[in-house]
């Protein structure tokens, strides 16, 4: 525990994060670029801010939850009369990978590279979500039986009540007719992205496939992705790689080579260059055989 207001959770065998919740207020350090080993969610309840998240800038408001991966560059900055509360928790605490089935965050809050890392809420679902907040306060206020188990259950339906929010959230976009993804061709992208990731990966390839020029193309996915289709790609590329580390034992040599880099060497640097460490070093900080034994 660090102050009144901000509990944590150790893991007593690696003696690095498990699990921690504080205020907005008391989590300065966010105005300054994050990589973090461990996920974080921040629920605004008052004020805004500007998030700065891989190369895309978003505003943010109250009764918005911003929910942020492994090792994702991000900050927040601009912060006005902003209130709220942050959760961070290490994938050994909680594994969305392995938890897939039960709380399908994954690609809804969580690694969804087709939509920005936040979403409104309504004030009954932030009521919802500050409820289960408290609880998790309060009981990582003192050590007591099964308190992991607990945890990790009131984390479950913290993850659970906020994809429906989010799942909602896109269903009301698309009944007043905004689709988040697009244009039609837009929809084709993604489609596409998912079924050749681990082959194409430059924007020139997609371009040929949907019969479109990359000029277009990169226009259009700018405009309703604010990103580059470069960076959408190797975005879902880096995401699969991460799966990988944590969930298997597989050399990084194989992973490169199922990913569709011939190099093993080249891998690393790609995924260096997006993640800020190496692939040994994410996996020996975020974990990967545990998966096959003993992951949460």
């Amino acid at each position: 525990m660090m102050s009144a207001y901000t509990y944590t959770l150790i893991n007593q065998l690696s003696k690095h994060l498990a699990f921690k919740v504080t205020t907005l207020e008391d989590s300065t350090h966010l105005q300054e670029m994050q990589r973090m080993s461990y996920y974080t969610m921040i629920l605004i309840t008052e004020g805004e801010a500007k998030l700065h998240a891989e190369l895309s800038t978003y505003d943010v408001k109250e009764n918005e939850l911003v929910c942020l991966t492994l090792y994702q560059p991000f900050q927040l900055v601009q912060m006005q009369d902003c209130k709220g509360f942050v959760i961070h928790f290490h994938p050994d605490f909680f594994c969305i990978y392995k938890h897939h089935n039960e709380v399908a965050c994954n690609g809804i809050l969580f690694n969804n590279i087709y939509q920005p890392p936040y979403h409104d809420l309504s004030p009954a679902e932030t009521a919802k979500l500050l409820v289960l907040i408290e609880q998790m306060r309060e009981e990582l206020k003192e050590e007591a039986l099964a308190q992991h188990e607990l945890l990790s259950s009131y984390l479950k339906i913290f993850l659970i009540t906020a994809s429906r929010s989010r799942l909602e959230f896109t269903g009301e976009t698309r009944v007043q007719g905004e689709l988040p993804e697009g244009p039609f061709v837009l929809q084709k992208l993604k489609d596409a992205i998912e079924a050749n990731f681990k082959e194409k990966h430059s924007a020139s390839d997609y371009a040929s496939l949907l019969n479109i020029s990359a000029k277009a193309l990169a226009k259009i996915t700018k405009t309703h992705f604010n990103k580059t289709l470069t960076s959408m790609i190797s975005e879902r590329i880096i995401s699969e790689a991460k799966r990988e580390l944590y969930l298997t034992s597989k050399p990084v040599k194989a992973i490169a080579f199922e990913l569709g880099f011939g190099d093993e060497y080249y891998f690393s640097r790609f995924f260096k260059n997006n993640v800020n460490v190496s692939p040994q070093v994410y996996r020996s900080n975020v974990g990967f055989a545990r998966a096959e034994g003993g992951l949460n």
